[in-house]
């Protein structure tokens, strides 16, 4: 495959996981509207990580570590959202950490979470 359907192929996953957040929004199942919104934002991080390095995406979630090697520039607060969306990755991902988190998942938080996962796949689009 060639780069640019490489890029395409991530971008258009990132798409559909951000899709599958919104539904999983507005069907109440707040946890995992917020695990599939850090997947939009993973799977947009590695078309941009494609985009500058032409290399094979690396096999990590840590959105943090992905954006930078994918040397997208970042400031302090995008540095703290990215930390804090990683985060919905593993507090819906695992049973020690999923009752707790599903407590946390209201509706106000979870719909304040969600904008700024969008926020921040708009940004990161840009850098495609």
């Amino acid at each position: 495959m060639n780069q640019k359907k490489i890029i395409d192929f991530w971008a258009s996953e990132a798409e559909e996981s951000l899709h599958v957040a919104k539904h999983l929004f507005e069907k109440k199942d707040y946890s995992y509207a917020l695990f599939f919104g850090h997947l939009a934002v993973e799977k947009i991080i590695k078309a941009v990580f494609v985009k500058n390095t032409n290399q094979q995406v690396p096999r990590s979630h840590n959105l943090l570590k992905l954006a930078k090697e994918a040397h997208i520039e970042i400031t302090e607060e995008q540095k703290r959202t990215l930390i804090r969306i990683t985060a919905f990755n593993l507090e819906s991902r695992y049973p020690d950490y999923k009752k707790e988190f599903r407590k946390k998942c209201t509706l106000q938080f979870t719909a304040m979470e969600l904008q700024k996962i969008k926020e921040v796949f708009t940004w990161l689009t840009s850098n495609l």
